[in-house]
């Protein structure tokens, strides 16, 4: 992986000090509301979460499940605007210090300036960004303009990747692979696919790399599961649901249930 300082990474690496490993937690900005959404990533932070993956709602999310897809499509119908995300990362930073990371398709980046949208993040305290959609390959401008403003460029490896693809993802990313546990969209699974396992395996193969893995994730067994092998667990749908079904304080209650996976 790439050399620069990250924030990400160094939080990543804190938690697997201190405990087994770290958790990110993912939530849409702008849903319910953008206030709402900003309240609950500060409670997401405070209740256990290492790491922060802030949504951007998007019209067409190939990668989301049912859940994260209703709560992206009310936040749009609801005024969302990218300028939101901005804002949603400045005010969470302002209130903690867990890292901030933004979770887009790309599309909507372009259409915003490459450039302004890196430069706005890194004003506003964010970390970086994960890209679903976009590959090393792909990704020359995003790659330069990251380096620029110190930003964290997070890529996707999927247990489909060829070898030679998972080098590029390794060699290009900074702050952590995302490791898709499924393939398929976003969701709970009871199972976690024992593809996860092997491709973390296999990625770290390529050099070294901080590996977290996500997408099926959702209770604190599964957390632990998934850290007996990579370094961090991404959970989304099972906080996405907690916010929808029990607002803030069901949310912080669901984070800390999850987050008792990461003890060792």
């Amino acid at each position: 992986m790439s050399a620069q300082q990250s924030r990400v990474a160094e939080a990543i690496r804190a938690a697997g000090e201190k405990r087994k490993g770290a958790l990110i937690g993912y939530l849409p900005v702008g849903f319910p509301d953008l206030d709402t959404s900003v309240e609950a990533a500060i409670a997401m932070a405070r209740s256990g979460a290492d790491v922060l993956e802030l949504g951007l709602p998007y019209s067409d999310p190939v990668m989301d499940g049912v859940v994260i897809q209703e709560a992206t499509q009310a936040a749009l119908a609801g005024g969302f605007r990218v300028r939101h995300v901005i804002e949603a990362v400045r005010r969470v930073s302002e209130a903690v210090d867990t890292p901030v990371l933004v979770m887009t398709y790309w599309n909507p980046v372009m259409q915003y300036g490459v450039e302004r949208f890196a430069r706005e993040l890194a004003e506003a305290g964010g970390a970086g960004l994960i890209t679903p959609d976009i590959t090393p390959d792909a990704a020359a401008e995003w790659i330069e303009v990251s380096e620029r403003f110190g930003l964290d460029r997070i890529f996707l490896a999927a247990p489909s990747s060829s070898d030679e693809r998972l080098k590029l993802v390794v060699e290009a990313a900074t702050g952590f692979v995302y490791t898709v546990s499924t393939m398929g969209i976003t969701g709970e699974r009871r199972e976690l696919d024992a593809a996860a396992r092997s491709l973390t395996a296999r990625l770290r193969e390529q050099g070294p790399v901080i590996a977290c893995v996500g997408i099926g994730l959702s209770t604190a067994e599964q957390v632990s599961a998934a850290l007996d092998y990579a370094d961090g667990a991404i959970v989304g749908t099972a906080f996405v649901r907690a916010l929808r079904d029990g607002g803030v304080p069901g949310l912080a209650e669901t984070v800390r249930t999850v987050a008792a996976g990461t003890a060792r």
